[in-house]
């Protein structure tokens, strides 16, 4: 009898088609194509293409883009990320500048620097953040700084008390998921580590707006995603990003549902609710998608919360 088994080819992965609400154009845009230019000019990796990032193109028309340094190749290997996995190459010293003048030439108001994760080095790269932090504050003075790093595993506090003295605008760190998915999403990392890391910030220095997101269609409950922005509040995190989870290739994690537009409306009215100072939360939000007006209406609202704090103790003085 003939075993059939070994005459069937492979069956191959399929990807998942997406709801129209997911969906972007091609860019194709002037702006996308000098953008694009500058970065393999000045020899720069961005997230935005290493990661797949579905907003690239709007983004890079306006010639912002998210700057991915430490090289192009993580250490670790989470399941729902596109970067290369493997031994990263030598940590490039030219490249502050390169970002510096990037900024400039780009006449960025705000810029957001990410890496990928350095557990080969002594200090998880946090020196280069440091380095790329100082080159943007002497060559576009103007320029607020994001920066989204790795959660420095087993030499977090004294990475983050290096770049929070080197005194970044906001600093980000995402959680990614709820507690539960960790072992299968995020292998590497540890959810109430990366929570401990984002409350340093803030006693370090308060000032500093610290940011942090999770993907939702991964399998997470509703109630999961609430008791996750309790987590945040309580760490004192002024600002939420959501976005939906979506599989970079077959090989990835599986997306198990694409979460309506009126479903992240809600979400995002809850975490409002909570007290966040800032929350973007939609099928196509990232981590720094419209980073600079987010950050100026963050900015705003904590001015108008110190003001009326002000008054408050104001009237309180004159017994008003």
């Amino acid at each position: 009898m003939t075993d059939t088994a070994t005459n069937l080819e492979p069956v191959q992965p399929q990807r998942q088609r997406k709801p129209d609400w997911i969906r972007v154009k091609a860019p194709t845009s002037k702006g996308y194509g000098e953008t694009r230019q500058l970065m393999r000019d000045l020899k720069l990796n961005t997230v935005c293409e290493e990661a797949a990032c579905p907003n690239i193109g709007e983004c890079w028309t306006k010639k912002h883009a998210t700057v991915m340094i430490l090289g192009d190749v993580c250490t670790r290997a989470c399941a729902f990320c596109n970067v290369k996995t493997g031994m990263p190459r030598k940590v490039d010293a030219s490249e502050p500048g390169h970002v510096a003048e990037a900024a400039a030439r780009m006449g960025l108001e705000h810029i957001v620097i990410t890496s990928v994760d350095r557990d080969d080095l002594p200090d998880g790269g946090a020196s280069q953040f440091v380095k790329v932090i100082k080159a943007l504050r002497e060559q576009t003075p103007q320029t607020t700084i994001e920066i989204l790093t790795p959660d420095f595993r087993n030499k977090m506090e004294s990475a983050v008390a290096a770049i929070v003295e080197a005194g970044p605008d906001v600093y980000n760190h995402n959680l990614e998921t709820v507690p539960r998915l960790y072992p299968t999403i995020r292998p590497g990392a540890r959810y109430y580590a990366s929570l401990r890391l984002l409350e340093q910030v803030k006693r370090l220095n308060p000032m500093i707006f610290t940011k942090s997101g999770i993907m939702l269609g991964l399998g997470e409950e509703r109630l999961e995603v609430h008791q996750v922005m309790d987590d945040m509040r309580s760490a004192q995190i002024d600002f939420l990003t959501m976005g939906q989870y979506l599989q970079p290739t077959p090989k990835h994690t599986k997306v198990m549902e694409f979460v309506t537009p009126k479903a992240f409306d809600a979400y995002g009215a809850i975490a409002r609710a909570k007290g966040f100072l800032q929350v973007a939360s939609s099928p196509l939000t990232r981590s720094s998608y419209h980073a600079g007006e987010d950050f100026a209406q963050m900015r705003a609202a904590r001015e108008a919360q110190l003001a009326k704090v002000r008054a408050g103790g104001a009237a309180a003085r004159t017994g008003a």
